[in-house]
């Protein structure tokens, strides 16, 4: 079964800085792009950052100079620097890989479902 294991996050004062690390393990034969999303109260989840297997990234603008992104092919691994942090940056963080996997129910391609999906994690950002 593939899994994604997120780590990290928590309190911080507007200003400061955490970092995020998340784990994809399992029947992957091939990592292909990974991501940050990004899910506060009462709005929908959004994208946050993505990297590709070549390193090349992308930032949704109210993150661009702030956050960086970054991943470890030989760990199938990806984390995010946040800096300068906001309050409008709370929310419940999430990662996303697109993959070539196998499960019990066959092998695939493409971003990861919600149900292969960790639990999240807070990042709360308040004086």
């Amino acid at each position: 079964q593939v899994q994604l294991v997120e780590s990290g996050g928590g309190l911080v004062q507007p200003g400061g800085s955490l970092s995020l690390a998340c784990s994809a393990s399992g029947r992957i034969f091939s990592t292909n792009a990974m991501g940050w999303f990004r899910q506060a109260p009462g709005r929908q989840r959004e994208l946050v950052a993505v990297i590709s297997s070549g390193g090349i990234t992308n930032y949704t603008d109210f993150v661009k100079g702030r956050f960086t992104i970054s991943r470890d092919n030989t760990q199938n691994t990806v984390n995010l620097q946040m800096n300068s942090l906001k309050p409008e940056d709370t929310a419940v963080y999430y990662c996303n890989a697109d993959l070539d996997y196998c499960s019990g129910y066959g092998c695939y391609s493409g971003w990861l479902p919600r149900a292969y999906w960790g639990q999240g994690i807070q990042v709360a950002v308040s004086s």
